[in-house]
């Protein structure tokens, strides 16, 4: 009678346990904003940048990028707006051959519940008319950036291309 007891308190306690609550890495999270690099003599072909370093308040070192064609780049999920200095070096360590593109990003955000085991994640949405606006550097050099194309207002994932930037 007393191992019976016993085993129908221990089946009782193991059925109440819970599955441990682990996010899987396949979990879609907050996503960054994808952009592809594009040749503006020939808009159709990816162009691969090299010596980009994206600055800006708060990114001490910087996020350096050479030999890609497609960059991914975080926005901030307590504000309505980003500035990147978006820095093209010609190969050097001379900053003063930089030559500075600005990119503000301006959008509005919403928070999603995702799980118990991830959190929330939050989503943008680009502003219309200007969510994207290209200016040139404090110290006015030429445009390295010549156009660029918003290809979707809604950043909901990594999937996709959301802005096309011709150089």
């Amino acid at each position: 009678m007393k191992k019976t007891v016993l085993l129908l308190l221990i089946a009782l306690n193991f059925s109440s346990c819970e599955k441990d609550d682990i996010c899987d890495a396949a979990t879609a999270t907050t996503p960054r904003l994808i952009i592809q690099f594009y040749d503006f003599s020939n808009p159709t072909v990816p162009k691969t940048v090299s010596n980009l370093k994206l600055t800006s308040i708060g990114i001490t070192d910087g996020l350096p990028f050479s030999g890609v064609s497609k960059i991914e780049v975080p926005l901030k999920t307590t504000e309505d707006t980003v500035t990147y200095n978006f820095v093209q070096n010609g190969g050097d360590t001379n900053a003063t051959n930089d030559n500075i593109d600005v990119i503000q990003f301006n959008y509005s955000r919403n928070t999603i519940f995702v799980s118990r085991a991830c959190g929330y994640k939050t989503v943008y949405t680009l502003n219309s008319p200007n969510g994207v606006v290209l200016t040139d550097n404090p110290t006015p050099d030429t445009f390295w950036i010549q156009n660029m194309t918003i290809e979707t207002t809604n950043i909901e994932t990594e999937n996709e291309v959301h802005l096309k930037l011709y150089f």
